[in-house]
């Protein structure tokens, strides 16, 4: 008996390997993020194939932002496609996307926030994203040029929470190639080639990023990530332990015991040490950092520094303090 199509088979085999540790779990529930382009419509079809052969069940979620004329009716077309295929639950909740952060910030904000809301509704174990290898070299290639360290640089993690992205390994190209052997018509979303999105004018430069760099650009980028990624979780594991052996009972930092610590483990511990404050992640930037960092290298009697949230670090008889 043939197999499926090449690209298909990629496509479900990248899948199924996301999917083996949830296979003990009788009957737990998978949602695929849905907007209905290439990438995520050739996920989808995947799981629905997958998960009643892996003794799974298999919703799906497609946001609706809003920010164009018809969106609603393209999450209206996706999701009679998905109940079409067996899923269940199909939900295409609508969101109001925000400004702050830029457009391509307020929407994956929103979106996130409909998928975690979704997941909790539905008690779902894993939330399965579209994101490709070309996917993760744009991200990085945004990382670069925020001037990120290596945690920007490590892109997007193959899993965070309940989500998974199993296609990191593919290129667009075979969820492309396997949406048209599905016979599959995938939605292309018009910001993808819209100038005023920077993740859009660097997609449109890759081609000639390749032809000037070499071929395999994206896959080198995309280890990039992997690499960084393997680095970046073990300083982070170094960065705890430090950050528990310089704290004091009350929650103050010990200065002298910090400053003994290589740059790249103290700045380390002093974020995890503003998050534990309460200081929220995403608007806890580098320059907060810094002004912590600060207080224990370069000290001359400065002030407090002033974190998110309202947060204040002030450098108190050789120990951090917080208020």
């Amino acid at each position: 008996m043939a197999g499926p199509p090449p690209a298909v088979a990629e496509v479900r085999v990248a899948v199924r390997r996301e999917l083996a540790d949830l296979r003990t779990t009788s009957n737990a529930l998978v949602l695929a993020a849905c907007s209905g382009g290439a990438d995520s419509l050739a996920l989808a079809a995947a799981l629905a194939f997958l998960a009643p052969r892996s003794g799974l069940r298999a919703g799906l979620v497609t946001v609706d932002h809003g920010l164009q004329p018809g969106s609603d009716d393209r999450a209206r077309a996706v999701a009679d496609w998905a109940k079409t295929q067996g899923f269940d639950p199909v939900e295409a909740p609508r969101v109001e996307v925000g400004g702050t952060g830029g457009p391509e910030a307020a929407a994956r904000a929103a979106r996130y926030q409909a998928l975690d809301e979704a997941a909790a509704r539905s008690g779902a174990a894993a939330v399965l994203l579209g994101h490709t290898r070309d996917d993760q070299a744009e991200t990085v290639l945004l990382a670069m040029a925020r001037g990120a360290g290596l945690r920007g640089i490590a892109g997007m993690p193959a899993r965070r929470g309940i989500y998974r992205r199993p296609l990191l390994g593919l290129s667009r190209a075979t969820t492309t190639a396997a949406c048209a052997e599905l016979g599959l018509e995938p939605w292309d979303d018009p910001h993808n080639t819209d100038p005023s999105y920077a993740r859009a004018r660097v997609r449109a430069v890759m081609p000639a990023l390749e032809q000037a760099l070499g071929p395999g650009l994206a896959g080198n980028l995309a280890r990039t990530a992997r690499l960084a990624a393997a680095d970046a979780a073990l300083l982070d594991t170094l960065a705890e332990q430090a950050l528990d052996n310089v704290s004091g009972e009350d929650g103050a930092l010990d200065v002298a015991r910090l400053a003994e610590l290589p740059d790249a483990l103290r700045t380390r511990a002093l974020r995890l040490w503003a998050l534990s404050l309460g200081c929220s992640g995403s608007a806890l930037s580098a320059r907060h950092v810094d002004a912590l960092d600060a207080l224990v290298v370069a000290w001359s009697g400065q002030g407090p520094a002033h974190l998110p949230g309202g947060v204040l670090a002030r450098r108190v008889a050789g120990r951090l303090v917080a208020r």
